[in-house]
């Protein structure tokens, strides 16, 4: 069992002020493997006037010193890949493949940040004003438990490209995954105090970072309940905000497309991540009449899902990430059942062979109706829901029919008539046809799932300041 209590302020390790514990316990196996000692206020505190220190030079470094050290962040996190890998795994219960792919996606975050910032504009002549790009201050960056690395990455990407300092609070569950992030980052060498990183829960360091003057924008990503916590506590400082926030995305199936083909995809789309992803396809849009075909379908394609031990390589779901979420989601699938839908396959407990470990049943609903709680709220585990639709036009209707905006599907043979329901649909991102997510290309949600974009030139710009100079001889 290991203990991490140091935080990482002004390019060293110190011992924080805060003496609360926090133990990490691997939810694959339910056992305790470590622990973490959580910093406070006070040390929130420190690393923000690190940052603030650091802030004065950082600030006025080059495009092309900025451009270095994002490749240098890189090289960092892929030279520390397996111990990275090994932490998600242990930590989180992401599967072997999963775990991988996420650190490599934790890098490559800051290329493509990189290639943004080689082609910013942080300067514009308007008729005869001179329009600059500043960088706007301390930004604090809170992320969350289901996507350590990748969320961790692509703020600090954007801020470092423009020329801001940070202070960071990951999730206190995630502490392992953060030590070692935090290593790649030290060896990458960049200037003291233009990263910090202090473990904390959030109504301590997360609040601080949130109400104190010196931070200039936070970066959430989270909850949508706590992302308008932090907007309430953020208006006495009047401080930038950037939210990403929770989903209840649709996957609309249009009549025309292969369900053999398609059905599997729109499985996957839903269960992504252990089923804990703000995007997750979990609102399955069907036309009525191949109710029956697409039950059949959804059920194989989810009895084919191997749930179990993440470190095997053939596993696809691993178990949620604590006791407190594994009831959660144990909550909402009797709730489906008590209000009426029809439970197809999985349901209450683990599945067999898996008494132990945080796993759920992979689970498929269908005769849902918009008004049903499963289909209105983001549950966060491998649980689909299947609604019908008798026209395109009702589908639409029933895609927007949620507070929340962040993702959706699309399945059409007619690439028209896709991008034509996809244009109608209430959300910042939507996939065609299984498309993969393109990273250098803004990211956010509509309505509740979030304010402002991250990735690629959207997220620099979240984090520079406008300033509009005129006067003679401008140039």
């Amino acid at each position: 069992m290991f203990t991490l209590d140091r935080m990482y302020v002004n390019g060293e390790y110190i011992e924080p002020q805060g003496k609360e514990i926090q133990r990490l316990i691997n939810p694959a196996t339910q056992e305790v493997i470590g622990q973490v000692v959580l910093g406070n206020e006070e040390d929130a505190r420190l690393a923000i006037a690190a940052a603030k220190e650091a802030f004065a030079t950082f600030s006025q470094t080059s495009v092309e010193e900025r451009s270095e050290m994002l490749q240098r962040l890189h090289d960092a996190v892929l030279a520390n890949m397996d111990a990275m890998a090994e932490a998600n795994i242990m930590e989180y219960g992401a599967s072997t493949k999963s775990a991988i792919g996420r650190v490599k996606l934790a890098a490559a975050n800051f290329l493509d940040t990189k290639q943004a910032l080689d082609n910013f504009e942080f300067v514009r002549y308007i008729a005869s004003a001179k329009v600059v790009s500043e960088p706007a201050g301390v930004v604090g960056i809170i992320t969350p438990w289901n996507a350590s690395y990748s969320q961790i990455t692509a703020k600090l990407a954007a801020a470092i490209a423009a020329g801001c300092t940070v202070v960071i609070k990951p999730s206190e569950l995630s502490a392992l995954q953060t030590q070692r992030i935090t290593e790649a980052f030290h060896h990458a060498g960049l200037p003291k105090g233009v990263i910090n990183v202090v473990n904390g829960y959030g109504h301590t360091v997360g609040a601080e970072f949130t109400r104190n003057p010196d931070v200039a924008l936070i970066s959430f990503t989270g909850s949508t309940r706590v992302g308008k916590e932090i907007l309430k506590g953020a208006a006495e400082t009047l401080k930038r905000v950037t939210l990403e926030l929770g989903g209840k995305s649709p996957n609309i199936i249009l009549d025309d497309v292969d369900y053999t083909k398609v059905i599997p995809v729109a499985v996957a789309q839903g269960f992504m991540n252990n089923g804990q992803a703000c995007v997750a396809g979990t609102r399955l849009l069907v036309p009525e009449h191949r109710l029956q075909e697409v039950k059949q379908l959804a059920q194989s394609a989810i009895r084919a899902v191997k749930v179990g031990n993440p470190w095997e390589e053939d596993t696809v779901l691993g178990p949620i990430v604590t006791e407190k979420q594994f009831l959660n989601v144990q909550r909402y699938i009797q709730t489906g059942i008590d209000e009426g839908a029809e439970l197809v396959t999985g349901g209450i407990g683990r599945p067999a062979g898996l008494e132990h470990g945080y796993f759920v049943k992979p689970t498929l609903f269908v005769n849902v109706t918009e008004d049903m709680t499963i289909a209105r709220e983001e549950i966060f585990g491998p649980v689909l829901v299947v609604l019908t639709y008798k026209t395109v036009e009702e589908a639409i209707a029933i895609a927007n029919n949620t507070n929340y905006g962040l993702g959706a599907y699309v399945h059409s043979a007619d690439l028209d008539q896709a991008n034509r329901v996809a244009s109608r649909i209430a959300a910042g991102v939507v996939s065609i046809n299984g498309a993969s997510p393109e990273m250098k290309a803004p990211f956010g949600g509509y309505k509740q799932s979030g304010l402002g974009r991250e990735y690629g030139e959207y997220g620099i710009a979240e984090c520079l300041e406008t300033k509009t100079i005129t006067g003679h001889g401008m140039q």
